[in-house]
């Protein structure tokens, strides 16, 4: 369970939070939150994709001991096995942590690792949620590099958002651009991922991306082909993404 039970309702935490530091930067969100009775205790929950290195060097400066969870599914690309090694010594990371689907688990629900070709909701499920979900089950909120630029899902995102009535998601970069990213990335001479120069803009596990066409939404290679575009570990209003929002629901 969350370390303070007596913090109160979840939707009311993050409506004082998002009043708090509505007008603040990405780094006084992350400086000042890190320390609110209202936040409670954290982790940094990374891919350690191509634009994750931007706020675990964040994280890295401004509140080093927090943990950072690395969910291995066992179907990431190689180079991102290797991009997670080098960033973790750069940074130093001194709190890192591999999360990963118990194997009695997984050989239940895909003995011939073909889960992801024919249900892909169930394949994220058992090695991504599941797994994450445990890990999260001592914390009282996480933190995220979802961003509005993203689009589909994502371009209403606040610094704060209420995972159900269980947690709170941090959102520190919600506000920043594609050019922001880049530009942090250059001033501070972090190492990029290397299939990002390949045309991999969004990185999740080998078989379910592909790479972006120049013009293409940048998560238009995670399961290209199908209406999915999350992987079930974020949610809103307590209800996990699976599908674009329709025109009338982002009317409402």
């Amino acid at each position: 369970m969350p370390r303070d039970l007596h913090l109160g309702a979840v939707a009311d935490r993050v409506a004082a939070l998002n009043a708090r530091y509505r007008h603040h930067s990405a780094t006084a969100v992350l400086e000042h939150s890190l320390n609110d009775a209202d936040l409670g205790q954290v982790a940094l929950v990374s891919s350690f994709g191509a634009e994750s290195v931007v706020l675990l060097h964040l994280v890295s400066v401004i509140a080093p001991e927090t943990p950072v969870l690395f969910i291995d599914t066992r179907m990431l690309f190689p180079e991102t096995l290797d991009y997670q090694r080098e960033v973790a010594e750069k940074l130093h990371l001194c709190d890192l942590r591999t999360i990963r689907a118990a194997q009695p688990r997984v050989a239940f629900e895909d003995p011939d690792n073909t889960l992801h070709q024919f249900n892909t909701d169930a394949c994220c499920n058992v090695r991504k949620v599941e797994p994450l979900e445990r890990a999260l089950s001592s914390f009282d909120g996480w933190i995220t590099g979802r961003k509005r630029y993203q689009g589909t899902s994502r371009g209403s995102v606040e610094f704060f958002e209420a995972e159900g009535d269980t947690r709170i998601k941090v959102n520190p970069l919600a506000h920043w651009g594609r050019e922001d990213i880049e530009e942090y990335m250059v001033e501070n001479r972090l190492p990029r991922h290397p299939l990002v120069a390949k045309g991999f803009p969004s990185i999740g596990c080998a078989p379910c991306t592909t790479a972006v066409k120049p013009g293409e939404d940048p998560r238009a290679g995670r399961w290209r082909g199908s209406e999915k575009v999350e992987c079930g570990i974020h949610f809103i209003d307590g209800k996990a993404v699976r599908v674009p929002l329709t025109k009338t629901e982002s009317a409402a």
